[in-house]
């Protein structure tokens, strides 16, 4: 194989760099929104029932646009795409933060999401599409890093608009840089030829089969920890979701022009690489929603004081990623990804064991290795599963990469839900059977002075004594719930750990680029 990608020169690399910050804004936009649900539910007069769409259908339209991205990339080349996806991005911020009502709110998200999706995998492709292999590294770092410390950030950065400004400035923030980069990059990236011809290859019945088995998962994953996941309406969209996937595969392995090409796993190190990713998305995500809602419910933190904890992390990544990115040019990526996959538990079995009252101190560590082993469980696997693919399979695999992620994410979220849902009211009811019973140790589990638990004031009823450790025993049984949660996110890296032997040898130092210059 040979190298025929040119040396980049600065445009290049600035044109990369706006990518990367249009990923970041698509990336942290899910995260400062969840900060301010209820101030917008309140300017909006939504219902709680209605409140949680402002999300879920920001993450429909994202998880359907991701694996896309090969197909509008092969029409409109990597410069158009992301000039439009941005130009879109940024004009339905705007109109979020101008909506006045509940369904124009949820119309643009559906837009910003769409958008958000398409920018997300187009910036990992660019990483080798307009570089040559020396460079990946140094690309694959800065890449990395927008797509892990945006929801890091997320928190505190939502947390300070929304006490600082209103709601509308969570939107309104995505203008200024969307603008830059929608102007400047159609100067600054390589210029090639749109192939609008490819439009009349578009297979509409696999659009529509793969919009409904997804979109269908996505909503599937929303409800099942409320409703239950044999729940009629949870089976019904997910034998849904099942049904078109599998019509999906069978008629795009058969297709002339694929909407996307899965043929690309049968490479067996992208294969892997896939399932890496997936397991990185079950902790990432997972760790990202789990660490906020036990400082918010729990040690009753705002959203700013949540943010500045969750910095510690932001911060190992920030260090961690120079050396992850030396480290990938020099050793062989299976070892670096075993390597972050195997400090990944030790991290997460750090969290499993976190008592009630832990905070910034108790969970400082645990946070440094988490931002450690994320650098690692990012970097190397992208380069084994993109790295000795050709220029034309790239696109299409970095969308089906990435979708890894998000389902990950996604299914890492909803059997969190479940445990926190399903497992706080057992290990309530044991608690205070425990209290009932004497034990001393229930008392000092849920923080209750035993003094007052050995010597109960005997002027005060029974219903006063309920009333006052309930807050205590829920709090108790969530952080009980919250470590268990920690125990399942282990699972999943420990999975990884174990799929990183079956990957292929690592890329070549040469790689094939039919681009015209």
């Amino acid at each position: 194989m040979t190298d025929r990608v040119a040396e980049p020169g600065a445009a290049t690399w600035l044109g990369f760099v706006l990518m990367c910050v249009g990923m970041f804004m698509a990336i942290l936009d899910i995260q400062v929104v969840a900060t301010s649900l209820p101030a917008i539910q309140d300017a909006l007069a939504i219902s709680r029932d209605a409140m949680s769409w402002i999300q879920t259908a920001y993450l429909i339209a994202e998880i359907i646009a991701i694996p896309l991205t090969g197909w509008f990339t092969r029409v409109l080349t990597l410069r158009w795409l992301f000039v439009i996806a941005i130009g879109v991005f940024t004009l339905a911020s705007i109109g979020c933060a101008f909506s006045g009502s509940f369904p124009t709110l949820v119309s643009f998200r559906v837009l910003q999401g769409f958008a958000g999706g398409a920018l997300i995998p187009a910036v990992f492709s660019a990483v080798f599409l307009l570089f040559p292999i020396r460079l990946h590294p140094i690309a694959t770092t800065m890449a990395g890093i927008m797509a892990v410390l945006a929801p890091t950030v997320g928190p505190v950065v939502g947390g300070w608009i929304t006490e600082t400004y209103s709601w509308h400035w969570l939107f309104l923030i995505n203008v200024a840089p969307g603008v830059v980069a929608a102007a400047a990059t159609p100067f600054l990236l390589p210029n090639d030829r749109p192939r609008f011809a490819n439009l009349a290859t578009l297979d509409g019945y696999s659009l529509v089969l793969m919009a409904i088995s997804l979109a269908s998962l996505e909503i599937g994953l929303k409800q099942a920890p409320q409703d239950g996941w044999l729940s009629p309406l949870c089976a019904l969209l997910f034998a849904l979701s099942a049904a078109a996937a599998t019509a999906f595969v069978v008629r795009t392995l058969k297709a002339t022009y694929p909407v996307v090409e899965l043929s690309t796993l049968r490479n067996r190190s992208f294969a892997i690489g896939c399932g890496l990713s997936f397991c990185l998305g079950v902790g990432l995500f997972g760790s990202v929603y789990l660490m906020p809602v036990f400082l918010a419910y729990v040690r009753r933190h705002d959203a700013f004081e949540i943010g500045t904890i969750m910095l510690v992390t932001g911060v190992a990544q920030l260090v961690t990623a120079p050396i992850a990115g030396s480290l990938e040019s020099r050793l062989d990526p299976r070892w670096l990804s075993a390597a972050g996959f195997g400090l990944v538990p030790r991290w997460l079995g750090c969290s499993a064991f976190q008592s009630r009252v832990a905070d910034f101190d108790e969970m400082f560590w645990p946070q440094v290795l988490r931002g450690v082993a994320i650098m690692f469980c990012l970097l190397p696997p992208t380069r084994l599963a993109l790295g000795a693919l050709t220029e034309a399979q790239v696109p299409d695999a970095s969308g089906l990469f990435n979708l890894m992620r998000n389902l990950g994410g996604a299914i890492g979220i909803a059997l969190i839900d479940t445990i926190l849902y399903g497992r706080t009211g057992g290990h309530a009811e044991a608690l205070r059977d425990r209290l009932i019973a004497g034990d001393i140790t229930a008392a000092r589990a849920i923080g209750l002075d035993l003094e007052l638990f050995t010597h109960r004031p005997p002027d005060v009823s029974d219903a006063a004594v309920e009333a006052y450790l309930r807050p205590m025993v829920e709090k108790a049984a969530f952080a009980l719930s919250t470590n268990e949660a920690w125990t399942l996110l282990a699972g999943a890296a420990l999975l990884g750990l174990l799929l990183v032997p079956f990957a292929g040898p690592p890329p070549q130092t040469t790689n094939v680029s039919t681009r015209e210059h």
